[in-house]
Parts: C-alpha cells; structure tokens; sequence
C-alpha cells in the first residue's frame, strides 16, 4: 500500500482503538459508581461501533481528514453521564473522569515493556534517535511493528497528557473534584459545566500542550530507555 494511504489509515485505526479504550473506561466506571446511562447506550465494550455510532464525525471523520491533511489524527468522542447522579456523587464522577486518561496511560505503560521485552528478544532495536512516529527500530520482527508501536504509543501517551490538563472541558478539570470536600466539588463541577468556560479551557490547553508534551515525552522515551540518555 502506497505510504501516503497507509499512514493516514493507521493513524485513524489506532486513534479508534485508543479512544474506544479512553470511552469504555469512563463508562465502566461509571457503572461501578451507580450510572448506567453509558452501560445503556453500549458503551461499556471495547467494541468501536457504539463510540463511533454515538460520535461519527469525532471518531472518524475528523482524524481521517486531519491524518491526511496534517499527517496526524484529530478527533473527539463523549460518553453520556446522567448529570444529576454526578452532582449527588462527586467523588465517583470525578473517578470516572480520571478513568478515560488512566486507560491510556495504562496502554503507554504496557507498550513500554512491550518494547523492552522485544529489545531483549531481538525482535526490536533500540533507535539511534527518537521521535513521534519512531521510539523503536524494526529487528527480526514484523517491518511495520516498530512503527505501529511506536504510533499507538505516542497516541495514547498524548491522549494521557491532555485530559489530565486542568481544563473543562477536559477530564483533568473533573478530576480535581477528587481533592475537593464534597460540597466544595458539588460547587465546582456546577461552575465548569458552564460552556464558556469549556471554550476557554481549549483555548488555554492549545497554547500550553505542545511545550508540556515534548517534555513528557522525552521523559517517557528516557525512562523506557534508562540508562541511556535522549535529547
């Protein structure tokens, strides 16, 4: 398949799975926590097809377009939450919000040792250099592997960092109720729920993401890599 189709095509599967994984974990936690509005509407399922049914244009769409436009996916998806049981319980709502971010990482983190494990074995190498699309190079393995690993890890690592960003409408702004009383975190969530604040919040995180991430990154690729040093 010609590299121009093919990238495109990648970045949107992978950007699929990672979002279907951030989705289906904030809607199982919500069913633990006592809401089944997203448990009602299928998405308690690693199954794409009710995220992408229930956000067509963000889940497809959108990062199809932008893989091919700007050679890296774009997109958004929701899981629908019953407001009122998440101003009656805080605490679990804001466990839900820490939950999309906490299964990425969670990717990230096994991909790391995947890596690891495939340096060892000979299956991968360790890159002279590191970047987006290649923290890793090909060994006796499969030519492609090192670059789908090395796209689904910086997707998820990126799907981490955002959505722990402090911002509504960003999960981080609902994590914060976790250290909040009660009452506190019941104010607090009414306050970010106000949609103004929601276009602030993405403007904001626009500006400040891309200077956070490169740091993290690279803190992530020195880690995977430690001893060795990466700049």
């Amino acid at each position: 398949m010609n590299l121009d189709i093919a990238y495109p095509i990648a970045w949107l599967v992978l950007f699929i799975i990672s979002v279907t994984f951030h989705e289906a974990a904030h809607a199982w936690v919500a069913k633990k926590g006592g809401d089944l509005t997203a448990y009602a509407g299928g998405q308690v399922s690693l199954n794409p097809l009710p995220h992408i049914k229930r956000q067509p244009w963000g889940m497809v769409v959108f990062p199809l377009v932008s893989s091919f436009l700007l050679g890296w996916p774009f997109g958004y998806a929701s899981t629908p939450y019953d407001r009122s049981w998440a101003q009656k319980h805080p605490r679990r709502a804001a466990w839900m919000a820490a939950a999309g971010p906490l299964a990425n990482l969670s990717i990230a983190v096994v991909l790391m040792l995947v890596v690891r494990l495939g340096i060892q074995t000979g299956i991968l190498l360790e890159p002279e250099s590191a970047g987006f699309e290649h923290i890793v190079d090909a060994g006796f393995g499969p030519p492609g592997l090192s670059v789908i690993i090395s796209m689904l890890f910086t997707l998820n690592l990126i799907l981490f960092v955002l959505n722990l960003l402090p911002l509504p409408p960003l999960d981080g702004s609902g994590i914060i109720a976790l250290f909040l009383p009660e009452n506190a975190a019941r104010k607090y969530s009414a306050i970010i729920s106000n949609p103004s604040f929601g276009f602030i919040g993405l403007l904001l995180a626009w500006q400040v993401f891309t200077p956070l991430f490169d740091v993290i990154f690279l803190g992530a690729i020195n880690l995977m890599y430690w001893p060795t040093r990466y700049s």
